[in-house]
């Protein structure tokens, strides 16, 4: 981050201002690890801080210290709106284009508040003050702790903000296997055990806390899932009649699309799950190796993310979806 751009932020921030954190619709652990952690790190410095959320977040993240506080626009649109337009600041995290947040997007554009961005992302717009922009980060809460370190702020991560950043780093590393994992993210992450990290238990309250029927929705999901043996391809569908049947809630799909690349030789894999009340097919793509998803799902699915994770939609069916799918990967050279 420049060092003019930090010097501006401390400035700002040297006083009690309203501030607004925002993560993207659909926001994961890194989402809400990053937006939770710099929301305690703000209220410790006596600022007047509203994390609000496009939408709710999965169950397996209620437990995040302050996820109570949590206001969630959809549901409390009129005051939201007025804690939007009453900040002074405004972090986005973990995003980096206002059409990220759904419904808010058009909220945020009248905005005439500082706008701090904090992200990981390719291709960031333009509509930050301050911009914090980084695609060599494994997770954007790698870069809450540097943002707080560059402040001069090492010293107010405690137990409570280092929960939340641990958090971010171990689901968007995906347990420190992705490629963004370097010796440095290592190195914070034992620095968040010496604070008193429980690393030990939240991973089973992230990844072992299933209910019976979310298993058996990965069993279906598993079931139906195809191979492009020729092409080192995987995939898998959901229909919506499918999630209903298991009793689908927000954030039983997490991580399934992950299955797809434990196979052997399989580098590029898919999900592809129906909303019928957005209509829409909701698609994540991960892969291994140099295949770039990202751009694959920029160039093809009206989407993005990352260069081994990345997600995109389609407004056709399901069938139709994944005959495009196949046609595109039968092109592609694995």
């Amino acid at each position: 981050m420049k060092i003019q751009d930090i010097q501006a932020i401390q400035l700002l921030l040297a006083t009690p201002k309203k501030i607004v954190i925002i993560p993207h619709r659909g926001p994961d652990g890194d989402a809400m690890g990053s937006t939770l952690g710099l929301y305690h790190f703000l209220i410790k410095n006596n600022h007047q801080a509203t994390v609000i959320a496009p939408n709710d977040f999965p169950n397996f993240l209620a437990w995040l210290p302050g996820s109570e506080t949590v206001k969630i626009f959809e549901k409390e649109t009129e005051i939201c709106t007025q804690i939007l337009e009453e900040a002074e600041i405004i972090f986005t995290l973990d995003f980096n284009a206002f059409h990220r947040t759904g419904e808010m997007e058009h909220t945020l554009a009248k905005l005439k508040a500082t706008f701090i961005m904090i992200d990981h992302h390719q291709k960031p717009d333009d509509y930050a003050t301050y911009t914090y922009s980084d695609t060599s980060y494994g997770s954007t809460c790698e870069m809450v702790y540097n943002f707080i370190t560059f402040l001069n702020k090492k010293e107010d991560i405690d137990k409570t903000i280092a929960t939340c950043i641990y958090t971010g780093i171990l689901t968007d590393s995906g347990s420190f296997r992705f490629p963004g994992t370097t010796g440095n993210t290592h190195r914070i992450i034992a620095e968040l055990i010496d604070l008193g990290v429980e690393n030990t238990q939240i991973p089973v309250l992230l990844f072992d806390n299933s209910s019976f029927s979310r298993l058996q929705l990965l069993g279906r999901a598993l079931q139906n899932m195809k191979i492009l043996e020729n092409h080192k391809t995987s995939y898998t569908t959901l229909t919506q009649e499918e999630l209903d049947s298991f009793n689908y809630v927000k954030g039983d799909t997490e991580g399934i699309v992950n299955y797809g690349l434990s196979i052997k030789d399989i580098v590029f894999t898919a999900i592809f799950i129906e909303n019928k009340d957005e209509g829409i097919i909701k698609i994540s793509f991960r892969s291994q190796g140099g295949f770039d998803v990202n751009q694959f799902a920029r160039d093809h699915f009206n989407g993005g993310g990352h260069s081994n994770a990345a997600g995109g939609r389609s407004e056709v069916s399901m069938q139709e979806t994944v005959n495009k799918f196949e046609d595109l990967v039968k092109k592609l050279k694995l």
